[in-house]
């Protein structure tokens, strides 16, 4: 698999911090990082990535405004969890999910899920 540019979208420092980790160990790029709804959304308006790792709490926002965006960019993504959450729209059902805890070869599934 081509080597893909991903943003991580995740509000607990340490969690972004592993996730970048995972996606370098797994051959990509980490294009950035966001931690909440608005600096993600202004990030997705940039672009410059292939792929967003997204938390689906976000300092206590839910991040389908970031996932509406994304979609009408054409931007794929997978939805970021610990479970404890209510399905995500229909429209974001297709989106692959990332279980917490999470692991190296559980991002790897999830990243795999979006090509």
């Amino acid at each position: 698999m081509n080597s893909r540019s991903i943003l991580i979208v995740e509000d607990e420092s340490l969690i972004a911090m592993m996730l970048e980790d995972f996606v370098d160990m797994l051959g990509h790029r980490v294009a950035g990082s966001e931690d909440n709804v608005t600096s993600a959304l202004a990030r997705a308006e940039a672009g410059g990535f292939d792929l967003v790792i997204l938390d689906v709490h976000l300092r206590g926002e839910a991040c389908w405004p970031v996932a509406d965006l994304l979609a009408d960019l054409g931007i794929p993504f997978l939805l970021a969890t610990g479970g404890h959450t209510e399905p995500p729209p229909a429209r974001h059902a297709h989106a692959p999910l990332l279980a917490k805890p999470f692991t190296l070869a559980g991002v790897e599934q999830a990243i795999d899920a979006t090509a």
